[in-house]
This record gives C-alpha cells, structure tokens and sequence, in this order.
C-alpha cells in the first residue's frame, strides 16, 4: 500500500476521468436508482390521479430538491467540511472537536453519534428496496412472475451478502461503466418522455412547486415525503469523499448523475399528465415493452452496486466508530492490498444480512417498503445540518449571522423533509430508528464503560514513585527478554505492568510501556511511535498515534521508534495485554445494572489484541483481570 498524504487519500485515482467513472458506481448507486421508487411512492400519495398542474408542482420539488440538497448542501457546504480529506458524519462529528460526553460540545456529539447509528437503520433498508423495485419491474409485462418476486430479492441478497467475504475490488472495476450506462438508459427514456410532453420542463420554475404545497394540505406532506425519496444515498457523497476527493465526485454529479436523473424525472411525469390516472410504477411502465426484460436486468444490477455501496459505507463508518472509541473492537480484514478502504467486517455484514432479509421478507413489496425508507436519511442530514452549522463558525470562522444564514436555509428545507417523514413513523419508518436507538445505546455504552475501566485501573503517584523506587533499587529481579506490555493507560508506569510483577516476581530486561492512541483525524503522518521517556533502566514509555481509518501493525511502528535501546529484540518480544472481565455491584439500580450487563458482553467479545494490532499469535499473552465498575 503506497502512502497518500490528506489530499490525495489511500486508494483515491490519481486520474480525474477515471475516478469520476469509479465515483458513479460507489458514491451515486444510491442516489442513481432512486428513480425506480421515487415517483412510485408518489403516485401512492397521491391517490393514482394527476392534473398538469399537480404532476408539474411535484416535479418542480424534486428538482429544487435536489439542487439545494445536493448540488448546493453538499456538494458545495457539506464536502468543504473534511476532515483531513476524509468525510462522514463521524470525520465532522470529529473535525469540530465533538468526540466526547462531556464538555460544552457533547450535545453535538450526540447528534453525530445518532446520524451515524441512522445511517446503520438506511443500510438495512437501501438493499432491500432497491433490488425489490428493480425485480418488480417484471409484474409490468406479466403478473404470473409475481409470486417470485420476493424469492428471487432475498435469493440475491444472500449472494450479495455472502461474496463481500472475497472482497469487491475486482467487481468494483465494472461499478463505474455499469452505472454510466445506467445513467444514459434512464437519461434517454426520460427524453422520450418529455419529447411527448415538452411542457414539463416549466417545472423549472419553483413556483409550481411551492403553489402545489399551498394548496395540497395535509396531502402535500405525504407527497413530501415520497419526494425526499429522490436524495436519499446524498449522505455518500460526503461519506465516500475520502476514497475518490472532492473533484471527482463533484464532476461526476454535475456533469452526468443530476442530468440524468432530471430527465429521468421529467419523462416520468410526462407520463403521469398523458395518462392522467397511474397505478404502480411508472418508470418501467413509460419504457417500450420490448424493452422491459433488459430494463429489469440493468436496473437488477444498478441496485446491487446501490446495495454494495452502502454495505461498503457500513464497514468504514465501524471501523470509524470503533478506532474513535465508541464501539467495541472487531475483527476487519482488508480485503485489497491496493485500495485501502477495501475491508471486510464480517460481523456486521452478517447481521445487516439477517435484518435486510428479515425486512424484505417482512414488508414483501418496494411500495411497503417506502414506508420505512426515508426516515433515518431525513434525520441524519437535519443533524448534519447541526453540525455543519458549528463547523462554519467554529473551524472555518464565518460570523454567526452568516453561518445561521446559510445554515436556516437548509435547515428549513431538512426540518420539512423530517417533519413529512415522521408521518412514515407508523408505516415502518419506527423500524430504522429502532435500530439507530439500539446501536446509539450501544456507542453510549460502550464510550461510558471504558471510560469507567481507564478511570478504574488508574493508580495514585504514589503508587508508581513506590515501584519506582524498588526497580531502581534492585529489589525487583530481572530475566532476559524484551516484553511489550499494552496499556490503554498513558501513565509511564500502567498498572499491568505493576499486576505482572506483583504475581510474576520478576521483570523482562527490556520493558516497553506502550499506549495505543486513535487520533480525531483520519490519518496520522511521520513515524507512528513516539518514545515518551525513559521510565528507569530497560524501562520505556512509548505511545503510537493512529488515525481513525488506519489499521494499526503495531509491531512494524514499534520498529520505527526513535531512542530505543539498539539490543531490544522486537522480532522475538513477548506483547503482554490484559483480558479484563467487568463485573457489576449487586446494589446498582436496575437500569445502570442492565447497561452494566450489555457492557460486560460487548466487552468481553470484543476482538482480541492480536488481531486488532495485527500481532503474531504465538507472541501475545493476555492476562484476566476482574474490574469492579
């Protein structure tokens, strides 16, 4: 793996065209076949009918929608907003110093622990939705395919789910020119459409939009929120910014992904005002019917790069989340030795695997399914809002009446697509929040219980200055060997080590104290350890610094460290680390005591050291110790 500095990150194509092309299948899958369901969901809301006049007020809010939402939003606010080259919720959570639960910024800390554990809820959903819409374009020509519908969706999302264990790097070589010739599908049925009917394009104005709103009532939030249903997957342009730069994806939406999807959109509501009266979707129903079989397959294979790409987002956002300090550590494996953010986290691919399932087999039609979606996208961009907000005054320093000028507008338009997709509660949406409340427990938790066990397995000065003393006076014996003991303490002397001679009598010749820091920023440049101080003879404090998306090798930044003494042995040391097991105080109140619980097992099933630090199993010793938090 080459290094990249911030501009240029891991994996990121040196090529502008090329990486525009790679951009269309990883970062726009999402966004790019939400024209399957999009209207559908609004032909629901709709009762089926349509005058011009409410066909062109609807269109003109989905291109307003996506202009202020992801040409502007994002594309220009959101993405200038990197941490470091890297983007998410969690890289902004970071960026303006809200990684804590205390502090003046925990507030926002909390927003983007709940946007990050929201996206979790849409990565659930995007796969089941996508693939079901796409094969339903079937029910079109012939209703006796209908019962298999749902057979053949879960048939592939099992596959799907199943082959991310080989790694998509060779797949994801084809992303790019599938989803461009995707585009230029949709782009020119949308043409044939709006050719039929040029008035369409009136809807450019925003004034049919907002009229439609003013006169629809209650009826306009339900188109509202089957409208927002056009940018959900806009969070990965952020999210995915590290892996391709801003340029790229910039250029690729622009230039292909919003012309495509504009006339995508206008040709299917040139449908809807020629035909007056619609049922089911009118994306395959504008299409000529020889050409359905293959509109079906292209748009199969759209939806499962869509999926990929959020599974994909998934596995980066843990290991940010993890390295952060916010979930227990898990296995990862990087799955290409040429891209780094090609990894593979088989624990959360399997359960994202039984709860996609799950929910199609579940909801069994992309229109239910429409209920659910939306929801956990909605609020995850209101709270990126927030966040954006502090970022504008706090790291870029504009005033606050800009910075509330510019954030109220969007804002405005977030609070309204949030407050449509709260009427989706009822209809499924409770089902991505219910799991965003779980894995924001979980984060909360998790934070709240090592902060407890460091604080736990502190010992008083003058505890260390008493085994000081006794090691330079020789009373502690020491025995060839270099051992490395890892601690999530940054006192010089950690108390593993002070355990290990308490009931082992005896220390190495060369002891290195080494603390394991991850960094808010997404990758640490120079050396990655750094001696510290000599603590006594053949005593070493050492710290390695690593940024939130790197997978650390311990063992080779060991080797790198500056002031060590030239006969340490790290090939042959011995790496000692502790395998704590909590236990909880019987007269806890009931609540502390269930949080204690899911603590202990999260905690005690978190990955071992040696695969975390990518450590040589035969070298690694884990001591139990029994921690009363």
């Amino acid at each position: 793996m080459t290094s990249a500095t911030a501009s240029t990150p891991p994996g990121a194509d040196s090529s502008a065209p090329l990486a525009s092309l790679t951009a269309l299948g990883i970062v726009f899958g999402d966004l790019g076949t939400s024209p399957l369901y999009t209207l559908q969901t609004v032909v629901q809301a709709e009762g089926g009918k349509f005058t011009a006049q409410s066909a062109l007020g609807i269109l003109s809010l989905i291109v307003w929608t996506l202009i202020i939402t992801i040409s502007i939003k994002y594309c220009l606010f959101v993405m200038r907003a990197d941490n470091r080259g890297e983007g998410g919720i969690l890289a902004l959570m970071s960026l303006i110093g809200a990684n804590s639960l205390s502090g003046r910024l925990k507030i926002m800390t909390g927003m983007g622990l709940l946007g990050a554990a929201l996206i979790y809820g849409d990565g659930v959903i995007t796969p089941a939705i996508s693939v079901l819409s796409a094969i339903e374009g079937v029910n079109v020509v012939t209703s006796s395919l209908k019962p298999f519908v749902m057979p053949i969706t879960v048939a592939i999302l099992v596959v799907l789910f199943a082959a991310q264990r080989f790694g998509t790097e060779s797949i994801g070589r084809a992303f790019g020119p599938v989803m461009l010739l995707w585009f230029l599908v949709i782009a020119a049925l949308g043409i044939s459409g709006i050719v039929r009917y040029p008035g369409v394009l009136a809807a450019l104005d925003p004034r049919h939009g907002a009229r439609f709103l003013a006169h629809a009532g209650g009826t306009g939030f339900l188109v509202l929120g089957g409208v927002f249903l056009c940018i959900t997957g806009g969070e990965a342009l952020y999210a995915d910014m590290g892996h391709f730069g801003k340029a790229p994806i910039r250029w690729s939406w622009y230039v292909i992904v919003l012309p495509a999807l504009l006339l995508s959109y206008a040709g299917q509501t040139a449908y809807l005002i020629e035909k007056g009266a619609v049922t089911g979707n009118p994306f395959f129903q504008m299409a000529p019917a020889w050409s359905i079989y293959p509109l079906v397959v292209l748009a199969t294979v759209a939806t499962i790069i869509a999926s990929q790409a959020i599974i994909t987002g998934s596995f980066s956002m843990t290991r940010q989340a993890m390295q952060l300090g916010w979930m227990p550590g898990v296995a990862i494996r990087q799955t290409s030795d040429r891209i780094y953010g090609q990894i593979y986290v088989p624990i959360v691919n399997w359960l994202m695997m039984a709860a996609t399932v799950g929910v199609t087999v579940a909801f069994g039609s992309s229109d239910r399914l429409a209920g659910a979606y939306g929801t956990a996208v909605a609020t995850t961009m209101l709270l990126t809002t927030f966040l954006l907000y502090r970022a504008m005054h706090d790291v870029w320093h504009w005033p606050a009446i800009t910075a509330l000028a510019v954030g109220g507008i969007f804002l405005l338009v977030d609070a309204s697509f949030f407050l449509a997709n709260l009427l989706k509660v009822a209809d499924g949406g409770w089902l991505p929040l219910t799991f965003a409340a779980i894995l924001f427990m979980i984060m909360i938790t998790w934070r709240t219980g090592t902060d407890a066990i460091r604080t736990a397995l502190a010992h008083s000065p003058d505890t260390e200055a008493r085994f000081s003393a006794n090691l330079a006076g020789g009373l502690i014996p020491r025995v060839p060997g270099t051992t490395v003991f890892l601690t999530r303490s940054v006192q010089k002397i950690p108390r593993l080590i002070i355990d290990h001679v308490h009931f082992a009598g005896v220390l190495p010749e060369h002891v290195i104290a080494l603390s394991v820091i991850f960094e808010d920023t997404p990758r640490v440049e120079g050396p990655r350890c750094a001696m510290i101080d000599r603590v006594a003879k053949g005593v070493w404090h050492v710290v390695a610094r690593f940024g939130f998306i790197e997978i650390p090798d311990l063992q080779s930044a060991l080797k790198q460290t500056q002031g060590l003494d030239p006969a340490i042995d790290l090939d042959h040391a011995i790496f000692v680390a502790s395998r704590d097991l909590v236990v909880n105080q019987s007269d806890r109140r009931l609540l502390r005591r269930l949080r204690l619980s899911l603590f202990a097992f999260l905690y005690r099933n978190a990955v071992k050291v040696v695969d975390r630090f990518n450590l040589p199993p035969h070298n690694v010793i884990e001591i139990a110790r029994q921690i009363d938090i």
